[in-house]
């Protein structure tokens, strides 16, 4: 295969994944956006976690919150923190105790009942973001996760985006467009007043 053909056929493999998507995951990709306007209208906030690709696409994800995702509303910032941001807290967690508990330690300081726990995991099986859906749940925060189809973490939050493909670099492109998505919907809904 030439690199021509190469590109063709990766960009033909995404497309494929993301039609899928669109297959499978509208309705809970909808479910997302209702659940995160009922949290900020209510003066909740967001706690995102990932590893890897994952912990960028956590901030990525909790700027689109803070900062913007569309130009088109002059609004107010919607609260939302990634887990991911701060090395000391998670350096000196895993170094005192283990990698296992970064997230779920994070949660149990910041988490408050009526908040939501977003875990982006294209494994489905990280062990801190089910440790830390485990400590949501504890602490009555609701749960969402983005991971691969049959990911271990769908079972175990309220909603899951569960992209149809086992490839994680496609898995990782769906979860962007996914929450890109969640973050247009949510401030759309916003400046309705609401989520019907």
């Amino acid at each position: 295969m030439n690199s021509n053909e190469y590109i063709s056929s990766k960009i033909d493999e995404a497309k494929m994944v993301v039609g899928q998507l669109k297959l499978n995951c509208s309705q809970e990709i909808l479910d997302s956006a209702i659940v995160l306007v009922e949290c900020f209208q209510n003066g909740n906030k967001v706690l995102i976690c990932g590893n890897g690709g994952s912990a960028a696409d956590s901030q990525h994800f909790a700027a689109e919150f803070v900062s913007s995702f569309s130009r088109k509303f002059n609004r107010r910032s919607y609260p939302a923190i990634a887990l991911t941001s701060d090395m000391s807290i998670i350096t000196a967690y895993a170094n005192d105790f283990s990698f296992d508990g970064v997230f779920a330690r994070q949660v149990e300081s910041l988490g408050q009942k009526g908040d939501i726990l977003i875990a982006i995991t294209t494994s489905g099986s990280s062990r801190n973001c089910l440790i830390a859906v485990e400590q949501a749940k504890k602490q009555g925060l609701k749960t969402l996760a983005l991971t691969k189809s049959g990911g271990e973490i769908a079972n175990k939050v309220d909603i899951s985006i569960q992209v149809p493909s086992n490839d994680t670099q496609h898995i990782q492109e769906c979860h962007v467009i996914s929450y890109h998505i969640i973050a247009g919907l949510v401030e759309e809904l916003m400046s309705l007043g609401g989520s019907n």
